[in-house]
């Protein structure tokens, strides 16, 4: 028994040592502030780009030089009105740069070495604001409003897309024009859509459309139930992936009221 009692009061007199050399984390809670809008190039800052809220989206890396020569890349997205907003950033220096949809602002040749840089190295401290200006693979754009059918069951939507680059190597072909629909305004694109009810046009048929230059017209699929409003959207893409992603250009949501027809 004395020599169980020796044991424990010989592993506690060693855990306190062991603690008491150990630093503690006094680091400041991150509390800086990185804000902006990613805007359609040519437009004097009026027409932020459409994206995903998800990695599909706009990308925003940070590359923090302050204690590394390295560093692990730090990532968030944007909203789907281009919009970004982080308010959870230690204080430093930082590389910044944006991806999406869009001509990349960081090009590489075919041996990995850095050819076009449009990031921006910056210190972060209290809020700090970055606006982007990019030029999108596609612009999409709204013909008249999203009409409902008389049975209140299908919403069609006309609209016309154009390239947004004049770079011949970002004009690949279309690949996909999508009518997403859902029931949420903030919530609609790509991941976040009624399958249900989206209407598209794909491969050598959106292709087809989209070289014509005329107005092009969806409408859903199936019958919705006439007891609500739904949010559409028109997203499309080229076949170009963007780090590892073929990601859609859209236009804002529009509301179709159902329930005022």
């Amino acid at each position: 028994m004395k020599n169980l009692k020796y044991s424990l009061i010989c592993c506690s007199l060693a855990l306190l040592v062991f603690y008491s050399c150990v630093p503690l984390d006094n680091y400041d809670m991150p509390e800086e502030t990185l804000k902006g809008t990613v805007y359609v190039a040519g437009t004097n800052k009026t027409e932020s780009i459409q994206t995903e809220v998800s990695d599909q989206g706009v990308r925003i890396r940070m590359l923090e030089y302050s204690w590394s020569d390295n560093p692990q890349p730090f990532d968030f997205y944007a909203m789907q009105d281009g919009k970004y907003n982080n308010t959870k950033i230690f204080k430093g220096n930082y590389n910044i740069c944006v991806a999406g949809p869009f001509v990349p602002l960081q090009q590489y040749d075919p041996s990995g070495n850095l050819t076009v840089d449009g990031s921006i190295t910056r210190d972060i401290k209290g809020t700090v604001e970055i606006d982007w200006e990019v030029e999108p693979f596609l612009k999409i754009e709204w013909v008249g409003e999203p009409v409902v059918n008389a049975a209140k069951t299908k919403i069609t939507a006309s609209f016309r897309i154009t390239r947004g680059t004049n770079n011949p190597n970002f004009q690949q072909n279309v690949t996909d024009i999508y009518l997403f629909v859902n029931s949420s305004s903030y919530h609609v694109g790509q991941h976040n859509h009624d399958n249900r009810y989206s209407g598209r046009l794909q491969g050598n048929a959106a292709q087809a459309a989209f070289a014509t230059g005329d107005v092009i017209t969806l409408t859903t699929q199936g019958e919705f139930s006439p007891e609500r409003d739904y949010y559409v959207r028109v997203g499309a893409r080229i076949n170009y992936q963007t780090e590892g992603q073929q990601r859609y250009n859209y236009n804002e949501p529009k509301k179709a009221n159902v329930l005022s027809n």
